[in-house]
């Protein structure tokens, strides 16, 4: 589903990442970790359009995309969701996920101005489809609050609604555990992997461990800006270089 191909990004005299090459398969969940400055949220942010690499190419699904803007990509069916929450506050937390959908709608301006028939059955299907989302993350109870007044953790969950609402063929969520309980990460586990049920690829970076060993099927390890490894949950666990990273060793 993507490939990952020699990515270096170099800020002035800094290089931080270096020729970076990997794949994540279709339906899989994908693990990104390593120690703080390894170059993880770099990575993301070349995938995802913010950045544009020194050198190296990403492919989705068998086409370059290596130099499209984001919004483009998620056109493509590309989506992030970010460890800080990007909510519409004043928004419902059913308007917010219809207001992903809104990009897929059909309806002009004059359209909705005029209350056109069309217009408001769309709104209505859009209205469905964004509870259906709000009920799939379990949090379907809380349409109609506004967003300003949820949870951390039912914050996250809403962005990762709003996200799935625009019909990804692929999600990159950078640290989804960050911020949230026990109780809420296990929660979030179950939620990744009924994504991945869907049909969605899921690359994820995460410092919490547990959560990484316990959902990934392939993990990759950056440090200081280098591959340092990649395999099963089982291989990462056991590899002496990993060890060694983590713990400051060698």
């Amino acid at each position: 589903m993507l490939e990952v191909v020699g990515i270096t990004q170099r800020f002035g005299g800094i290089t931080a990442l270096d020729d970076i090459t990997f794949t994540a398969a279709k339906g899989d969940i994908t693990g990104v970790i390593g120690p703080n400055g390894a170059g993880k949220t770099t990575l993301f942010n070349i995938v995802t359009g913010l950045y544009t690499q020194t050198s190296g190419t990403v492919i989705l699904d068998g086409a370059d995309i290596s130099r499209l803007p984001a919004e483009k990509l998620a056109s493509k069916g590309l989506v992030r969701t970010f460890q800080n929450i990007e909510l519409f506050a004043s928004m419902t937390v059913l308007e917010n996920v219809m207001l992903g959908l809104h990009s897929r709608s059909s309806s002009g301006i004059l359209a909705c101005m005029g209350k056109m028939p069309w217009h408001l059955k769309e709104e209505q299907r859009i209205r469905s489809e964004a509870l259906k989302w709000l009920d799939f993350c379990g949090i379907a109870e809380l349409a109609e609050q506004k967003a300003s007044s949820l949870s951390f953790g039912k914050g996250r969950f809403l962005e990762i609604a709003r996200a799935m609402a625009v019909g990804p063929v692929i999600m990159l969520m950078d640290e989804p555990a960050a911020g949230l309980n026990n109780r809420e990460t296990g929660e979030l586990a179950s939620l990744i992997r009924k994504i991945r049920d869907t049909g969605v690829t899921v690359i994820l970076v995460e410092h919490d461990m547990e959560l990484v060993m316990d959902i990934c099927d392939r993990i990759i390890v950056l440090n200081l800006g280098k591959k340092l490894a990649e395999g099963t949950p089982r291989e990462i666990q056991e590899n002496p270089a990993v060890i060694a990273a983590y713990l400051g060793e060698g």
